[in-house]
């Protein structure tokens, strides 16, 4: 009974993200808003869904086979009887699962990065990544997804045994700690495959000084990111904690929009930074590592759960794997509120745009970056409640109005 629960958890898991995505294909066809009717000429709203269903299939066939491979793999205790290859030592078993798992996963993901990249977004003239740079990205990528497998199934093992039950409060903080740990070291990460030169002195770079330092900020430096290299879509972002921010754009950015824009785009992010919706999101966040935990426990304290996929006892890189499948069914309901409230955050940010009167470059800069990156100006109520963190680009440009009145 244990196995079938945990496949049909899976399966029910898989069902959801099919559904999910036949919607997010359905709406392609949804009437455009007449406040962002202007966004897409005609011809460009005709590539753009084609673009979209692209993407929509691709998505749809990922999710079909990864949870089929999922389930195949599950069904024929094909995790035991990989690790039984390994010694029997409880750590070098854990690692025999990760890495199949790893193995697995990296396959399916490689095949549909290199489909999403290097064919749909070149064909549709996103795409700037050579062979090389996808080669070094998914490299890049498999090397830090085994050592995060590696290190929260390590973990649960260490805490779990230390412990018991009381490894639910611990590994939950030890996790936050982790993330925000990752959060401090994202700079550094960003500097692998990239390059950053600073912001050529001018109007912009004087202009992007006084919107922060008015506000009690100091800024450490304002450099620009080779994004280029990788895609045309546009982005920009700033960095660190407390009051003193990097900021960060892509060289997009800079030959894409008007230095009114630019400042629209910062002091949006400054919105953010005032209000602590980092610090808040990182907050609610903590209740959602607390659930992981307890699902962490779940799948540690019940020998029976391993034993019915062929283990012989508790495999702790299998329980990261049913952490996984016990999460797929949860997590869409907390993210439901996750959602809502970044969404709220984000419509105060661009109110921040507003009291800093650029309003109107705000809703200039809001639409050219749906343009260049091709966003969904339409999509269905369904997938903004579920999956979106920001609000739909009409939405915001009604709410950006009414704040400019």
């Amino acid at each position: 009974m244990m196995k079938i629960a945990i496949l049909l958890l899976a399966l029910i898991s898989g069902i959801y993200s099919v559904v999910l995505e036949i919607v997010r294909y359905r709406s392609a066809s949804n009437p455009t808003p007449a406040n962002v009717a202007d966004v897409y000429d005609a011809e460009t709203y005709r590539t753009w869904k084609h673009y979209s269903a692209e993407h929509c299939r691709l998505g749809l066939w990922s999710t079909v086979v990864t949870t089929l491979i999922t389930l195949v793999l599950l069904y024929t205790d094909v995790y035991a009887a990989f690790a039984a290859l390994f010694p029997s030592n409880i750590y070098w078993q854990m690692i025999a699962v990760i890495l199949l798992e790893t193995a697995v996963g990296t396959v399916l993901d490689t095949v549909r990065s290199y489909i999403s990249t290097m064919v749909i977004e070149q064909k549709y003239g996103f795409n700037r990544s050579t062979m090389k740079t996808f080669v070094f990205d998914r490299i890049r990528s498999t090397l830090l997804g085994f050592a995060l497998a590696l290190f929260l199934s390590s973990m649960v093992l260490v805490f779990y045994n230390w412990m018991n039950y009381w490894m639910i409060v611990l590994f939950a903080g030890a996790v936050f700690c982790f993330t925000l740990v990752i959060s401090f070291l994202y700079p550094i990460f960003s500097r692998i495959g990239n390059k950053f030169v600073p912001l050529e002195e001018g109007e912009l770079k004087d202009r992007l000084m006084e919107l922060l330092t008015s506000h009690g900020y100091q800024v450490k430096a304002i450099e620009v990111m080779d994004a280029s290299r990788r895609t045309t879509k546009l982005n920009a972002y700033f960095t660190g904690f407390g009051k003193m921010k990097t900021i960060v754009l892509f060289d997009n950015l800079l030959n894409a929009m008007s230095a009114d824009e630019i400042c629209a785009v910062f002091a949006h992010e400054l919105g953010h930074g005032l209000h602590k919706d980092v610090l808040k999101q990182q907050i609610m966040n903590f209740g959602n590592l607390v659930l992981m935990a307890v699902v962490a426990y779940a799948t540690v304290q019940n020998p029976a759960l391993h034993t019915a996929f062929g283990f012989a006892e508790v495999n702790y890189g299998f329980a990261y794997i049913l952490m996984g499948v016990g999460l797929g069914l949860l997590q869409p309901f907390t993210g439901i509120l996750m959602n809502a409230y970044s969404r709220k955050a984000e419509y105060r940010a661009d109110r921040q745009a507003v009291k800093e009167g650029y309003g109107a470059a705000m809703t200039a800069a809001l639409k050219k970056l749906a343009r260049d990156n091709f966003a969904h100006l339409s999509p269905s109520p369904v997938n903004v409640v579920l999956e979106y963190s920001h609000p739909p680009l009409s939405r915001r440009i009604e709410e950006v109005e009414k704040a400019m009145k």
